[in-house]
Protein backbone atom coordinates (compact mmCIF):
# COMPACT_ATOMS: atom_id res chain seq x y z
CA UNK A 1 0.00 0.00 0.00
CA UNK A 2 0.95 3.50 -0.46
CA UNK A 3 2.41 5.48 2.17
CA UNK A 4 0.09 7.94 4.36
CA UNK A 5 1.46 11.09 3.10
CA UNK A 6 0.81 12.99 6.36
CA UNK A 7 2.86 10.66 8.57
CA UNK A 8 5.73 11.69 6.21
CA UNK A 9 8.44 14.46 7.48
CA UNK A 10 7.24 18.23 8.21
CA UNK A 11 3.57 17.15 9.10
CA UNK A 12 2.46 19.58 11.72
CA UNK A 13 2.71 17.36 15.12
CA UNK A 14 3.84 20.33 17.27
CA UNK A 15 0.37 20.20 20.59
CA UNK A 16 -1.12 24.06 20.28
CA UNK A 17 -1.46 25.66 23.47
CA UNK A 18 -5.49 26.51 24.86
CA UNK A 19 -6.69 28.82 22.77
CA UNK A 20 -8.57 31.81 24.13
CA UNK A 21 -12.53 31.69 24.00
CA UNK A 22 -13.62 31.54 20.59
CA UNK A 23 -15.84 34.87 19.66
CA UNK A 24 -19.15 34.19 17.48
CA UNK A 25 -18.08 37.25 15.50
CA UNK A 26 -15.64 37.11 12.22
CA UNK A 27 -14.13 40.39 13.68
CA UNK A 28 -11.80 40.73 16.42
CA UNK A 29 -11.25 37.24 16.93
CA UNK A 30 -7.79 35.35 17.00
CA UNK A 31 -5.79 33.01 14.83
CA UNK A 32 -3.17 30.90 14.70
CA UNK A 33 -0.36 29.51 12.51
CA UNK A 34 0.48 26.01 12.33
CA UNK A 35 2.30 26.20 15.81
CA UNK A 36 0.00 27.57 17.93
CA UNK A 37 1.04 31.10 17.65
CA UNK A 38 -2.21 33.10 18.11
CA UNK A 39 -2.21 36.39 15.92
CA UNK A 40 -4.57 39.14 16.71
CA UNK A 41 -7.46 39.48 14.23
CA UNK A 42 -7.26 36.83 11.99
CA UNK A 43 -3.65 37.73 10.54
CA UNK A 44 -0.63 35.67 9.87
CA UNK A 45 2.53 36.83 8.84
CA UNK A 46 0.47 39.68 6.52
CA UNK A 47 -0.66 36.50 4.37
CA UNK A 48 -4.18 36.70 2.88
CA UNK A 49 -5.75 33.24 2.92
CA UNK A 50 -8.45 32.25 0.08
CA UNK A 51 -12.05 31.84 1.49
CA UNK A 52 -13.52 27.76 0.96
CA UNK A 53 -16.70 27.14 0.02
CA UNK A 54 -17.44 23.62 0.14
CA UNK A 55 -20.68 22.42 -1.87
CA UNK A 56 -22.02 19.11 -1.00
CA UNK A 57 -25.24 17.01 -2.60
CA UNK A 58 -27.15 14.20 -1.47
CA UNK A 59 -27.18 11.34 -3.15
CA UNK A 60 -25.80 12.89 -6.18
CA UNK A 61 -24.19 9.85 -9.04
CA UNK A 62 -21.57 10.78 -10.63
CA UNK A 63 -22.17 8.47 -13.50
CA UNK A 64 -25.03 10.15 -14.39
CA UNK A 65 -23.76 13.48 -14.46
CA UNK A 66 -22.77 15.10 -18.02
CA UNK A 67 -19.06 16.09 -16.77
CA UNK A 68 -18.28 12.18 -16.65
CA UNK A 69 -20.99 11.29 -19.26
CA UNK A 70 -21.25 12.98 -22.43
CA UNK A 71 -24.57 11.29 -22.96
CA UNK A 72 -26.43 12.09 -19.61
CA UNK A 73 -29.72 13.61 -20.22
CA UNK A 74 -29.08 15.80 -17.51
CA UNK A 75 -28.83 19.51 -17.15
CA UNK A 76 -26.27 20.77 -15.05
CA UNK A 77 -24.75 24.11 -17.01
CA UNK A 78 -23.22 25.76 -13.72
CA UNK A 79 -21.89 22.13 -12.68
CA UNK A 80 -20.09 21.79 -15.97
CA UNK A 81 -18.90 25.75 -16.36
CA UNK A 82 -17.39 24.87 -12.65
CA UNK A 83 -15.84 22.21 -14.07
CA UNK A 84 -14.33 23.45 -16.93
CA UNK A 85 -12.70 25.66 -14.69
CA UNK A 86 -11.77 22.79 -11.94
CA UNK A 87 -9.08 19.76 -11.48
CA UNK A 88 -12.02 17.54 -12.25
CA UNK A 89 -11.48 13.98 -10.59
CA UNK A 90 -13.32 11.04 -12.74
CA UNK A 91 -13.11 8.24 -9.79
CA UNK A 92 -13.54 9.51 -6.76
CA UNK A 93 -15.40 7.74 -4.20
CA UNK A 94 -17.56 7.97 -1.11
CA UNK A 95 -15.82 6.14 2.28
CA UNK A 96 -19.27 4.39 2.94
CA UNK A 97 -22.42 4.16 1.07
CA UNK A 98 -24.35 6.22 3.63
CA UNK A 99 -25.24 9.53 4.63
CA UNK A 100 -23.96 9.44 8.10
CA UNK A 101 -21.07 7.57 7.49
CA UNK A 102 -19.88 9.46 4.48
CA UNK A 103 -19.71 12.50 5.80
CA UNK A 104 -18.41 11.43 9.33
CA UNK A 105 -15.25 10.18 7.54
CA UNK A 106 -15.37 12.88 5.08
CA UNK A 107 -15.33 15.50 8.14
CA UNK A 108 -12.43 13.43 10.23
CA UNK A 109 -10.60 11.92 6.84
CA UNK A 110 -10.66 8.52 9.01
CA UNK A 111 -12.86 5.36 7.83
CA UNK A 112 -15.92 4.67 9.55
CA UNK A 113 -14.66 1.72 11.90
CA UNK A 114 -11.95 3.98 12.92
CA UNK A 115 -14.56 6.58 14.51
CA UNK A 116 -17.43 4.31 15.24
CA UNK A 117 -19.34 5.76 11.81
CA UNK A 118 -21.23 2.55 11.74
CA UNK A 119 -24.47 3.63 10.51
CA UNK A 120 -27.30 6.93 10.24
CA UNK A 121 -27.39 6.68 13.87
CA UNK A 122 -23.95 6.54 15.43
CA UNK A 123 -22.41 9.34 17.35
CA UNK A 124 -18.57 10.11 16.67
CA UNK A 125 -16.65 11.17 19.50
CA UNK A 126 -16.23 14.85 19.79
CA UNK A 127 -12.61 14.71 20.59
CA UNK A 128 -11.94 13.66 16.87
CA UNK A 129 -10.34 16.17 15.15
CA UNK A 130 -12.56 17.49 11.62
CA UNK A 131 -11.34 19.38 8.99
CA UNK A 132 -13.18 22.39 10.76
CA UNK A 133 -10.71 21.80 14.02
CA UNK A 134 -7.98 22.51 11.67
CA UNK A 135 -9.02 25.20 9.75
CA UNK A 136 -9.77 27.37 13.02
CA UNK A 137 -6.80 26.86 13.85
CA UNK A 138 -5.44 28.61 11.19
CA UNK A 139 -7.72 31.76 11.87
CA UNK A 140 -10.63 30.63 9.44
CA UNK A 141 -14.36 31.20 10.43
CA UNK A 142 -16.09 27.89 9.90
CA UNK A 143 -19.45 27.31 8.73
CA UNK A 144 -21.70 25.08 8.26
CA UNK A 145 -25.59 25.62 6.27
CA UNK A 146 -27.36 22.32 5.74
CA UNK A 147 -27.22 18.61 6.50
CA UNK A 148 -24.43 16.45 8.08
CA UNK A 149 -25.76 14.04 9.74
CA UNK A 150 -24.79 14.66 12.98
CA UNK A 151 -25.42 12.62 16.18
CA UNK A 152 -25.44 14.17 19.92
CA UNK A 153 -22.62 16.80 18.97
CA UNK A 154 -24.24 18.97 16.46
CA UNK A 155 -21.16 21.15 15.81
CA UNK A 156 -18.26 19.06 15.32
CA UNK A 157 -15.78 22.05 15.15
CA UNK A 158 -18.02 24.30 13.00
CA UNK A 159 -17.78 27.76 14.65
CA UNK A 160 -21.21 28.73 13.16
CA UNK A 161 -24.00 26.80 12.50
CA UNK A 162 -27.03 28.53 10.42
CA UNK A 163 -29.46 26.19 9.92
CA UNK A 164 -31.04 22.82 12.18
CA UNK A 165 -30.29 19.48 9.79
CA UNK A 166 -33.20 18.08 8.08
CA UNK A 167 -32.87 14.63 10.16
CA UNK A 168 -32.88 13.62 13.52
CA UNK A 169 -29.50 13.75 15.41
CA UNK A 170 -30.44 10.64 17.28
CA UNK A 171 -30.07 7.07 18.03
CA UNK A 172 -33.78 6.79 16.41
CA UNK A 173 -32.40 5.00 13.04
CA UNK A 174 -30.09 2.52 14.74
CA UNK A 175 -30.13 -1.01 12.44
CA UNK A 176 -30.66 -4.19 13.93
CA UNK A 177 -28.76 -7.08 12.58
CA UNK A 178 -29.74 -9.63 14.96
CA UNK A 179 -33.20 -9.66 13.00
CA UNK A 180 -31.90 -8.99 10.00
CA UNK A 181 -35.48 -10.38 8.04
CA UNK A 182 -37.23 -7.28 10.12
CA UNK A 183 -38.33 -4.08 8.01
CA UNK A 184 -37.88 -1.58 10.50
CA UNK A 185 -40.58 1.71 9.74
CA UNK A 186 -38.06 4.42 8.81
CA UNK A 187 -36.12 1.93 6.07
CA UNK A 188 -36.21 2.99 2.05
CA UNK A 189 -39.37 1.75 0.47
CA UNK A 190 -41.18 1.88 -2.66
CA UNK A 191 -42.97 4.94 -2.45
CA UNK A 192 -40.33 7.21 -3.43
CA UNK A 193 -40.65 5.73 -7.02
CA UNK A 194 -44.30 4.96 -7.06
CA UNK A 195 -45.46 8.10 -6.04
CA UNK A 196 -42.53 10.12 -8.46
CA UNK A 197 -43.62 12.90 -9.71
CA UNK A 198 -43.70 17.06 -9.44
CA UNK A 199 -45.06 18.55 -6.32
CA UNK A 200 -45.91 22.67 -5.41
CA UNK A 201 -43.55 21.90 -2.50
CA UNK A 202 -41.69 19.69 -0.10
CA UNK A 203 -40.00 19.05 2.77
CA UNK A 204 -36.85 18.97 1.36
CA UNK A 205 -37.86 22.18 -0.67
CA UNK A 206 -38.41 23.93 2.49
CA UNK A 207 -34.85 22.88 3.59
CA UNK A 208 -32.53 23.60 0.94
CA UNK A 209 -34.33 27.09 0.52
CA UNK A 210 -33.72 27.95 4.19
CA UNK A 211 -29.79 26.59 3.60
CA UNK A 212 -29.16 28.66 0.59
CA UNK A 213 -30.63 31.66 2.19
CA UNK A 214 -28.68 31.37 5.40
CA UNK A 215 -25.54 30.74 3.08
CA UNK A 216 -26.28 34.10 0.90
CA UNK A 217 -26.94 36.09 3.99
CA UNK A 218 -23.75 35.02 5.42
CA UNK A 219 -21.58 35.96 2.13
CA UNK A 220 -23.92 39.47 2.55
CA UNK A 221 -22.73 39.93 6.11
CA UNK A 222 -19.03 39.09 5.64
CA UNK A 223 -18.29 40.90 2.64
CA UNK A 224 -20.49 44.34 4.67
CA UNK A 225 -17.95 43.51 7.22
CA UNK A 226 -15.26 45.72 5.67
CA UNK A 227 -11.74 44.45 5.06
CA UNK A 228 -9.90 45.29 8.17
CA UNK A 229 -9.21 42.29 10.82
CA UNK A 230 -11.95 39.74 9.15
CA UNK A 231 -11.01 36.19 8.89
CA UNK A 232 -11.33 34.38 5.54
CA UNK A 233 -14.26 32.26 6.06
CA UNK A 234 -14.70 28.17 5.02
CA UNK A 235 -18.46 27.79 4.22
CA UNK A 236 -19.91 23.85 3.71
CA UNK A 237 -23.43 24.30 2.36
CA UNK A 238 -24.79 21.01 2.35
CA UNK A 239 -27.79 20.26 0.21
CA UNK A 240 -30.26 17.66 0.68
CA UNK A 241 -31.36 17.50 -2.68
CA UNK A 242 -31.13 15.21 -4.91
CA UNK A 243 -31.94 12.58 -2.26
CA UNK A 244 -35.05 10.97 -2.49
CA UNK A 245 -38.43 11.08 -2.52
CA UNK A 246 -38.47 11.58 -6.40
CA UNK A 247 -40.40 14.40 -6.33
CA UNK A 248 -39.43 18.61 -7.61
CA UNK A 249 -40.99 21.63 -8.23
CA UNK A 250 -42.63 21.75 -12.07
CA UNK A 251 -40.42 24.11 -13.04
CA UNK A 252 -37.63 21.70 -12.80
CA UNK A 253 -39.69 18.70 -13.83
CA UNK A 254 -40.76 20.63 -17.33
CA UNK A 255 -36.83 21.03 -17.84
CA UNK A 256 -37.27 17.43 -19.08
CA UNK A 257 -40.61 18.14 -20.60
CA UNK A 258 -40.18 16.01 -24.12
CA UNK A 259 -37.47 14.29 -22.91
CA UNK A 260 -37.20 10.59 -23.34
CA UNK A 261 -36.06 9.58 -20.08
CA UNK A 262 -33.53 6.70 -20.36
CA UNK A 263 -34.06 3.55 -18.99
CA UNK A 264 -31.34 1.75 -16.69
CA UNK A 265 -28.61 0.51 -18.86
CA UNK A 266 -28.33 -3.16 -16.74
CA UNK A 267 -31.17 -5.22 -15.49
CA UNK A 268 -30.46 -8.14 -13.72
CA UNK A 269 -33.05 -10.77 -12.98
CA UNK A 270 -33.91 -11.39 -8.80
CA UNK A 271 -32.57 -14.77 -9.09
CA UNK A 272 -28.99 -13.56 -10.33
CA UNK A 273 -28.58 -10.93 -7.98
CA UNK A 274 -25.72 -11.64 -5.40
CA UNK A 275 -26.82 -11.78 -2.10
CA UNK A 276 -26.23 -8.33 -0.90
CA UNK A 277 -28.23 -6.96 -3.55
CA UNK A 278 -30.93 -9.17 -2.73
CA UNK A 279 -30.86 -8.16 0.77
CA UNK A 280 -31.47 -4.84 -0.27
CA UNK A 281 -34.02 -5.27 -2.58
CA UNK A 282 -36.01 -6.89 0.22
CA UNK A 283 -34.65 -4.07 3.10
CA UNK A 284 -36.26 -1.53 0.59
CA UNK A 285 -39.27 -3.67 -0.13
CA UNK A 286 -38.62 -3.74 -4.01
CA UNK A 287 -38.14 -7.86 -3.97
CA UNK A 288 -41.39 -8.91 -5.98
CA UNK A 289 -42.41 -5.73 -6.45
CA UNK A 290 -41.54 -4.61 -10.42
CA UNK A 291 -41.92 -1.22 -11.50
CA UNK A 292 -43.03 -0.41 -15.32
CA UNK A 293 -40.44 1.27 -17.56
CA UNK A 294 -43.30 4.70 -17.18
CA UNK A 295 -42.82 4.52 -13.56
CA UNK A 296 -38.81 3.86 -13.77
CA UNK A 297 -39.26 6.95 -15.92
CA UNK A 298 -40.65 9.39 -13.82
CA UNK A 299 -38.43 8.75 -11.10
CA UNK A 300 -35.60 9.04 -13.12
CA UNK A 301 -36.82 12.27 -14.17
CA UNK A 302 -38.03 13.49 -11.04
CA UNK A 303 -34.19 12.79 -9.93
CA UNK A 304 -33.39 14.53 -12.78
CA UNK A 305 -35.34 17.38 -12.00
CA UNK A 306 -33.43 17.34 -8.34
CA UNK A 307 -30.37 17.29 -9.88
CA UNK A 308 -30.87 20.63 -11.75
CA UNK A 309 -32.08 22.00 -9.30
CA UNK A 310 -28.75 21.54 -7.34
CA UNK A 311 -26.74 23.13 -9.98
CA UNK A 312 -29.57 25.79 -10.04
CA UNK A 313 -28.68 26.60 -6.21
CA UNK A 314 -24.91 26.32 -7.35
CA UNK A 315 -25.16 28.69 -9.66
CA UNK A 316 -26.38 31.12 -7.55
CA UNK A 317 -23.47 30.83 -4.56
CA UNK A 318 -21.02 30.90 -7.96
CA UNK A 319 -22.96 34.41 -8.91
CA UNK A 320 -23.27 35.53 -5.62
CA UNK A 321 -18.96 35.12 -5.04
CA UNK A 322 -18.45 37.35 -8.19
CA UNK A 323 -20.95 39.66 -7.36
CA UNK A 324 -19.15 40.43 -4.09
CA UNK A 325 -15.91 40.53 -5.90
CA UNK A 326 -15.05 37.29 -3.69
CA UNK A 327 -14.94 34.50 -6.61
CA UNK A 328 -10.68 35.46 -7.27
CA UNK A 329 -9.91 34.66 -3.51
CA UNK A 330 -12.31 31.58 -2.91
CA UNK A 331 -11.26 28.28 -3.26
CA UNK A 332 -14.72 25.93 -4.53
CA UNK A 333 -14.82 22.48 -3.95
CA UNK A 334 -18.39 20.22 -4.85
CA UNK A 335 -18.98 17.04 -4.23
CA UNK A 336 -21.26 14.62 -2.50
CA UNK A 337 -22.18 12.08 0.28
CA UNK A 338 -23.02 8.95 -2.00
CA UNK A 339 -24.84 8.23 -5.40
CA UNK A 340 -27.97 6.59 -6.33
CA UNK A 341 -28.37 3.70 -8.41
CA UNK A 342 -32.02 4.61 -9.84
CA UNK A 343 -33.16 1.54 -11.33
CA UNK A 344 -29.46 0.42 -12.64
CA UNK A 345 -28.91 -3.35 -11.65
CA UNK A 346 -32.95 -3.34 -10.53
CA UNK A 347 -31.66 -1.32 -7.24
CA UNK A 348 -32.53 2.26 -6.05
CA UNK A 349 -30.63 4.41 -3.54
CA UNK A 350 -27.30 3.40 -2.10
CA UNK A 351 -25.63 0.78 0.27
CA UNK A 352 -23.73 -0.97 -2.10
CA UNK A 353 -20.34 -0.55 -3.82
CA UNK A 354 -21.41 -0.53 -7.60
CA UNK A 355 -20.63 3.00 -9.36
CA UNK A 356 -23.72 4.55 -9.13
CA UNK A 357 -23.79 4.12 -5.26
CA UNK A 358 -20.51 4.58 -4.11
CA UNK A 359 -18.87 7.47 -7.04
CA UNK A 360 -19.47 10.85 -6.12
CA UNK A 361 -18.46 14.39 -8.02
CA UNK A 362 -15.38 15.84 -6.92
CA UNK A 363 -14.23 19.42 -8.09
CA UNK A 364 -11.42 21.67 -7.12
CA UNK A 365 -12.00 24.95 -8.69
CA UNK A 366 -8.92 27.39 -7.78
CA UNK A 367 -7.29 29.11 -11.43
CA UNK A 368 -5.16 31.67 -10.00
CA UNK A 369 -3.42 28.14 -8.45
CA UNK A 370 -4.44 25.25 -9.97
CA UNK A 371 -4.66 24.59 -14.02
CA UNK A 372 -7.90 22.77 -15.20
CA UNK A 373 -6.95 19.36 -15.72
CA UNK A 374 -8.97 15.88 -15.59
CA UNK A 375 -7.52 13.00 -12.74
CA UNK A 376 -8.21 9.07 -13.66
CA UNK A 377 -6.63 7.99 -10.49
CA UNK A 378 -9.45 6.74 -7.55
CA UNK A 379 -9.56 9.33 -4.47
CA UNK A 380 -11.88 9.50 -1.87
CA UNK A 381 -13.88 12.14 -0.05
CA UNK A 382 -11.39 10.94 3.24
CA UNK A 383 -8.81 13.49 1.84
CA UNK A 384 -10.90 16.04 1.69
CA UNK A 385 -9.38 16.79 4.96
CA UNK A 386 -5.82 17.04 4.35
CA UNK A 387 -6.11 18.40 1.72
CA UNK A 388 -8.07 21.63 3.07
CA UNK A 389 -5.31 21.84 5.34
CA UNK A 390 -2.59 21.72 2.20
CA UNK A 391 -4.57 24.51 0.90
CA UNK A 392 -4.50 26.86 3.71
CA UNK A 393 -0.69 25.81 4.86
CA UNK A 394 -1.04 23.24 7.60
CA UNK A 395 -0.65 19.78 7.97
CA UNK A 396 -3.29 17.12 9.91
CA UNK A 397 -1.30 16.36 13.25
CA UNK A 398 1.43 13.47 12.49
CA UNK A 399 0.56 11.70 15.51
CA UNK A 400 -2.99 11.24 14.77
CA UNK A 401 -4.92 9.05 13.01
CA UNK A 402 -5.85 9.97 9.51
CA UNK A 403 -6.67 7.49 6.16
CA UNK A 404 -6.88 10.61 4.18
CA UNK A 405 -4.11 11.47 1.99
CA UNK A 406 -3.53 15.44 0.08
CA UNK A 407 -5.05 16.05 -3.27
CA UNK A 408 -2.38 18.39 -3.68
CA UNK A 409 -0.22 16.52 -5.97
CA UNK A 410 -2.85 15.79 -8.20
CA UNK A 411 -4.26 19.21 -8.04
CA UNK A 412 -0.82 20.50 -9.13
CA UNK A 413 -0.25 17.40 -11.86
CA UNK A 414 3.27 16.36 -10.67
CA UNK A 415 3.67 13.21 -9.58
CA UNK A 416 3.42 11.44 -6.19
CA UNK A 417 -0.46 11.30 -6.19
CA UNK A 418 -2.27 8.22 -4.95
CA UNK A 419 -4.92 5.85 -6.42
CA UNK A 420 -6.66 3.93 -4.13
CA UNK A 421 -9.81 3.71 -2.35
CA UNK A 422 -10.61 1.64 0.48
CA UNK A 423 -14.36 1.90 1.65
CA UNK A 424 -16.64 0.48 4.87
CA UNK A 425 -20.23 -0.81 4.97
CA UNK A 426 -21.95 -1.57 8.33
CA UNK A 427 -25.16 0.20 8.32
CA UNK A 428 -28.77 -1.49 7.14
CA UNK A 429 -28.93 -4.48 4.28
CA UNK A 430 -26.04 -6.17 5.50
CA UNK A 431 -25.81 -8.37 8.02
CA UNK A 432 -21.66 -8.18 8.50
CA UNK A 433 -18.92 -5.78 7.66
CA UNK A 434 -18.87 -5.24 4.12
CA UNK A 435 -15.83 -3.70 2.81
CA UNK A 436 -14.26 -1.99 -0.81
CA UNK A 437 -10.91 -1.44 -2.47
CA UNK A 438 -10.47 0.50 -5.32
CA UNK A 439 -6.81 0.46 -7.16
CA UNK A 440 -5.86 1.44 -10.21
CA UNK A 441 -8.26 -0.72 -12.69
CA UNK A 442 -9.73 -2.76 -9.56
CA UNK A 443 -12.66 -3.23 -7.82
CA UNK A 444 -13.01 -5.79 -4.93
CA UNK A 445 -15.76 -6.35 -2.52
CA UNK A 446 -15.70 -8.55 0.00
CA UNK A 447 -17.94 -9.91 3.43
CA UNK A 448 -18.28 -12.69 5.76
CA UNK A 449 -21.36 -13.38 4.79
CA UNK A 450 -21.32 -12.90 1.36
CA UNK A 451 -17.75 -14.10 0.04
CA UNK A 452 -15.68 -11.76 -2.21
CA UNK A 453 -16.28 -10.19 -5.55
CA UNK A 454 -13.47 -8.62 -8.27
CA UNK A 455 -14.32 -6.24 -11.19
CA UNK A 456 -12.16 -5.10 -13.62
CA UNK A 457 -13.25 -2.05 -14.42
CA UNK A 458 -11.53 -0.75 -17.39
CA UNK A 459 -12.72 -3.97 -19.32
CA UNK A 460 -15.88 -3.91 -17.59
CA UNK A 461 -16.96 -0.68 -16.42
CA UNK A 462 -20.85 -1.59 -16.07
CA UNK A 463 -19.53 -4.11 -13.43
CA UNK A 464 -21.29 -7.37 -15.23
CA UNK A 465 -18.69 -9.86 -14.98
CA UNK A 466 -17.63 -10.65 -10.84
CA UNK A 467 -14.24 -12.79 -11.74
CA UNK A 468 -15.02 -14.36 -8.75
CA UNK A 469 -18.89 -15.54 -9.79
CA UNK A 470 -17.31 -16.14 -13.20
CA UNK A 471 -14.71 -18.50 -12.26
CA UNK A 472 -11.77 -16.51 -13.67
CA UNK A 473 -9.95 -16.34 -10.01
CA UNK A 474 -9.00 -19.76 -10.75
CA UNK A 475 -8.39 -20.04 -14.49
CA UNK A 476 -6.49 -16.81 -15.16
CA UNK A 477 -3.09 -16.61 -13.39
CA UNK A 478 -2.47 -12.53 -13.36
CA UNK A 479 -6.41 -12.11 -12.28
CA UNK A 480 -5.83 -14.64 -9.66
CA UNK A 481 -2.88 -13.55 -8.42
CA UNK A 482 -4.63 -10.07 -8.35
CA UNK A 483 -7.67 -11.39 -6.61
CA UNK A 484 -5.34 -13.47 -3.87
CA UNK A 485 -3.51 -10.60 -2.85
CA UNK A 486 -6.30 -8.61 -2.30
CA UNK A 487 -8.11 -11.23 -0.16
CA UNK A 488 -4.56 -10.83 1.81
CA UNK A 489 -5.00 -7.54 2.03
CA UNK A 490 -8.52 -7.53 3.47
CA UNK A 491 -7.99 -10.12 6.21
CA UNK A 492 -4.65 -8.11 7.33
CA UNK A 493 -6.45 -4.59 7.22
CA UNK A 494 -10.04 -5.59 8.77
CA UNK A 495 -11.08 -7.66 11.62
CA UNK A 496 -14.19 -9.06 10.66
CA UNK A 497 -15.14 -10.46 13.58
CA UNK A 498 -13.79 -8.26 15.96
CA UNK A 499 -16.00 -5.05 14.00
CA UNK A 500 -18.83 -7.64 13.86
CA UNK A 501 -18.98 -7.86 17.73
CA UNK A 502 -18.29 -4.14 17.58
CA UNK A 503 -21.35 -3.33 16.61
CA UNK A 504 -23.68 -5.24 17.60
CA UNK A 505 -22.48 -4.21 21.38
CA UNK A 506 -23.17 -0.90 19.64
CA UNK A 507 -26.42 -1.36 18.17
CA UNK A 508 -27.75 -3.15 21.58
CA UNK A 509 -26.95 -0.46 23.49
CA UNK A 510 -28.40 2.24 21.51
CA UNK A 511 -31.13 0.45 21.36
CA UNK A 512 -31.91 0.57 24.35
CA UNK A 513 -30.80 3.98 25.60
CA UNK A 514 -33.15 4.93 22.43
CA UNK A 515 -36.36 2.98 23.91
CA UNK A 516 -35.41 4.57 27.41
CA UNK A 517 -35.10 8.17 26.41
CA UNK A 518 -38.68 7.94 24.04
CA UNK A 519 -40.70 7.36 27.16
CA UNK A 520 -42.07 10.16 29.24
CA UNK A 521 -40.70 13.80 28.43
CA UNK A 522 -38.26 14.01 25.28
CA UNK A 523 -35.46 15.99 25.07
CA UNK A 524 -34.17 16.96 21.77
CA UNK A 525 -30.29 17.25 20.55
CA UNK A 526 -30.94 18.93 17.12
CA UNK A 527 -29.21 21.85 16.85
CA UNK A 528 -31.31 24.91 17.17
CA UNK A 529 -29.41 27.81 15.22
CA UNK A 530 -30.16 31.57 16.87
CA UNK A 531 -32.27 33.82 15.30
CA UNK A 532 -32.86 36.50 17.59
CA UNK A 533 -34.69 39.42 15.60
CA UNK A 534 -32.96 41.65 18.02
CA UNK A 535 -29.99 41.71 16.63
CA UNK A 536 -31.41 41.77 12.97
CA UNK A 537 -31.87 45.10 10.70
CA UNK A 538 -31.85 48.47 12.94
CA UNK A 539 -31.39 48.49 16.50
CA UNK A 540 -31.14 51.03 19.34
CA UNK A 541 -28.12 49.28 20.62
CA UNK A 542 -26.10 48.34 17.32
CA UNK A 543 -22.96 51.13 16.54
CA UNK A 544 -24.22 53.31 14.03
CA UNK A 545 -20.93 52.48 12.12
CA UNK A 546 -21.78 49.10 12.12
CA UNK A 547 -25.36 49.75 10.87
CA UNK A 548 -23.67 51.92 8.03
CA UNK A 549 -21.80 48.83 7.09
CA UNK A 550 -24.88 46.98 6.25
CA UNK A 551 -27.03 50.03 4.83
CA UNK A 552 -25.82 49.38 1.11
CA UNK A 553 -23.22 47.06 -0.52
CA UNK A 554 -21.31 48.23 -1.99
CA UNK A 555 -20.93 51.71 -0.53
CA UNK A 556 -20.42 54.71 -2.34
CA UNK A 557 -18.74 57.60 -1.63
CA UNK A 558 -20.29 61.50 -2.00
CA UNK A 559 -20.97 61.63 -5.86
CA UNK A 560 -22.32 57.57 -5.51
CA UNK A 561 -19.11 56.29 -6.69
CA UNK A 562 -18.44 52.57 -5.28
CA UNK A 563 -15.68 52.64 -2.51
CA UNK A 564 -16.57 48.40 -1.99
CA UNK A 565 -17.24 48.46 2.08
CA UNK A 566 -15.53 51.04 3.22
CA UNK A 567 -17.61 54.22 4.07
CA UNK A 568 -15.88 57.13 3.35
CA UNK A 569 -19.02 59.72 3.50
CA UNK A 570 -20.15 60.83 6.73
CA UNK A 571 -24.32 60.03 7.51
CA UNK A 572 -26.39 61.21 10.40
CA UNK A 573 -25.10 59.57 13.46
CA UNK A 574 -22.18 57.25 11.75
CA UNK A 575 -18.67 57.82 13.02
CA UNK A 576 -18.97 58.68 16.58
CA UNK A 577 -21.39 61.77 15.76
Amino acid sequence: MSPDLNSLPGADSTPSPTPPPPINSTRGTTASNSNGHYFPNGHHDGEKRPNILYVMADQLAAPLLKMYNPTSQILTPNLDALAAKSVQFDSAYCPSPLCGPSRMSMITGQLPMKIGAFDNAAQISSDIPTYAHYLRLKGYHTVLAGKMHFVGDQLHGYETRLTSDIYPGDFGWVPNWEEPETRLEWYHNASSVLQAGSCVRSNQLDYDEEVMYRSRQFLYDFVREGEEGRRPFALTVSLTHPHDPYTIEQKYWDLYENVDIDLPRVTIPQEDQDPHSKRLLKVCDLWDNPFSDEQIKRARRAYYGAVSYVDDCLGQLLTLLKQLKLDEDTIVIFSGDHGDMLGERGLWYKMSYFESSVRVPLLVSYPKRFEPRRVSQNVSTLDILPTMCDLVGTKPWALLPMDGRSLLPHLEGREGGHDEVFAEYTGEGTVRPLMMIRRGRWKYVTCPADGSQLFDLRADPLELRDLVKEGVVRTDEETKEVFEAFEREAREKWDFEGITKEVLHSQRKRRLVWGALTKGRFESWDYNPIDDGREKYIRSHIPLDDLERRARYPAVDEFGRETGSRIVTDQAGSHGQ
